[in-house]
């Protein structure tokens, strides 16, 4: 059985202020995130990993980097495209509230119905885009490690809505259990690399700040 550890980045500034960041927009970890982190890591020492994955973008790679100093016997980390974050075209960069009000029907649709999401109107990823780049990497990390534990960090948006896939939802329903947490672990298992199980959803009960809206995805 494979077993797949998916965690969210550490909060940055732009999460605080509430903006896209997509796959091409980036901001520093907060501060309060290395403790985060290193509180994730406590958590996360408890399990022998095999290989560690994360998105190249900043903001995952330095959360991998930092949880990484903290385990008890560290593997690889391997930096790959295919767990980017969303591209998001147009609205990188801004504010949440001036999608909503330049951008309404795809604001709407991202954050509550992906089905009628018209990426080509904010020139970024559909939701069908970024499954085709992740699901195929994730059955191909579960052949190569069909009896380990495998960590990949990775974004709010691109993973919140790939587990969704992997567990088999519809594009209408992908978002029926709202968002990712920041340093969150979302736990799923495989005995195949086709079909999953969801041990554990946005765990963050190892955390010791109260999270709040501005938290999840």
């Amino acid at each position: 059985m494979t077993k797949l550890f998916f965690v969210r980045h550490g909060k940055t500034e732009w999460n605080l202020e509430r903006r896209y960041q997509g796959a091409r927009g980036d901001s520093p970890l907060l501060d309060q995130s290395y403790q985060e982190i290193k509180e994730l890591s406590q958590y996360l020492q408890q399990f022998e990993f095999a290989k560690v994955y994360a998105s190249p973008i900043k903001r995952a790679r330095i959360t991998a980097q930092e949880i990484l100093k903290h385990l008890n016997n560290p593997p690889r980390l391997q930096l790959d495209d295919a767990f980017k974050e969303f591209n998001l075209g147009k609205m990188e960069g801004m504010k949440f509230s001036d999608v909503k009000r330049e951008f309404p029907h795809e604001y709407q649709a991202f954050r509550h119905d992906p089905s009628k999401y018209r990426a080509e109107v904010v020139g970024g990823e559909s939701f069908q885009d970024v499954f085709n780049r992740m699901t195929p990497k994730i059955q191909e990390i579960c052949r190569r490690y069909p009896e380990a534990n495998i960590l990949i960090v990775s974004h709010g948006a691109a993973l919140g809505a790939e587990i969704r896939h992997l567990l088999g939802y519809s594009l209408e329903h992908l978002r029926d259990k709202g968002g990712l947490s920041n340093t969150s672990t979302t736990i799923l298992e495989s005995h195949d690399g086709q079909s999953f199980t969801c041990l554990a959803w946005d765990k963050v009960d190892y955390l010791s700040r109260q999270l709040g809206k501005d938290d999840k995805v």
